[in-house]
C-alpha cells in the first residue's frame, strides 16, 4: 500500500511494480546504461511538469532547529545539474574519477550524491567522525582526485593533504572560505 502525502499517493507503487514485472518477464529490455538521476529523477520531474504526477517533494530535510529544505523533482534536477557542473568544471573531475565526501547529512550531501550519479563520478562517502589518519588512508587507497568536506573537518584534511599525491581539488561546504579550497555554495 502507498503512503499518503498531502492527499496524493506518494509512490506510484503500481507503476513501479508493473515496470519491474515487465522487465522480469522479458517484455521490456533492460537499458544498456542506467542513470538514476536522468532515468528516474528527471523522468519524475517531467511527469510533474506534464501534470501526470502531482507535485510532491523529491527531497525534504529538517534539522533539529526546525529549519527545512524542500526541493521538488524539478529543483533537485536543476540543482544536481549545477553541482555536476561544479564537479566537472571547477574540480576537473570526469566519469570514473573518485571523490570522497566527508560531511554530516546536510542537504548538500544528497545533492552531491545525485550530481555524482549524473556525471558517473564515483562517490566514496565518509562519516564526519573520521580522523586525519582515516582520511589519509581513504585518500591513498581510493586514489581520490577530490575531497568534499565541511569547515570543521577541513583542518583534518589539510593536515594530511601533502601525503596524498592523487588529490587535485578540495571542495568545502560551508559559509566560510579557506585558502586552496573551492566553495560549493559560491560555485553553485
Amino acid at each position: 500500500p502507498c503512503r499518503s502525502f498531502h492527499g496524493y499517493n506518494r509512490l506510484l507503487t503500481s507503476h513501479i511494480t508493473s515496470h519491474y514485472d515487465s522487465i522480469n518477464q522479458c517484455k521490456k529490455e533492460l537499458p544498456e546504461y542506467f542513470n538514476f538521476a536522468s532515468d528516474v529523477l528527471d523522468e519524475w520531474s517531467q511527469l510533474e511538469k506534464d501534470g501526470r504526477k502531482p507535485a510532491n517533494p523529491a527531497f525534504w530535510w529538517v534539522n533539529e532547529e526546525g529549519e527545512e529544505v524542500k526541493w521538488s523533482f524539478e529543483e533537485l534536477g536543476f540543482l544536481s545539474r549545477k553541482a555536476a557542473n561544479v564537479l566537472s568544471e571547477a574540480c576537473g573531475l570526469q566519469r570514473g574519477d573518485r571523490v570522497i565526501i566527508v560531511l554530516p547529512r546536510v542537504p548538500e550531501w544528497w545533492l552531491l550524491n545525485v550530481a555524482c550519479m549524473r556525471t558517473g563520478i564515483v562517490l566514496i562517502p565518509g562519516t564526519s567522525q573520521l580522523t586525519a589518519k582515516d582520511i589519509l588512508y581513504r585518500l591513498q587507497a581510493s586514489k581520490a582526485k577530490c575531497i568534499i568536506t565541511s569547515d570543521t573537518l577541513a583542518p583534518a584534511v589539510e593536515s594530511v593533504v601533502s601525503d596524498s599525491q592523487f588529490l587535485k581539488s578540495k571542495l568545502i561546504v560551508g559559509k566560510g572560505s579557506r585558502d586552496g579550497w573551492l566553495n560549493l555554495k559560491e560555485l553553485l
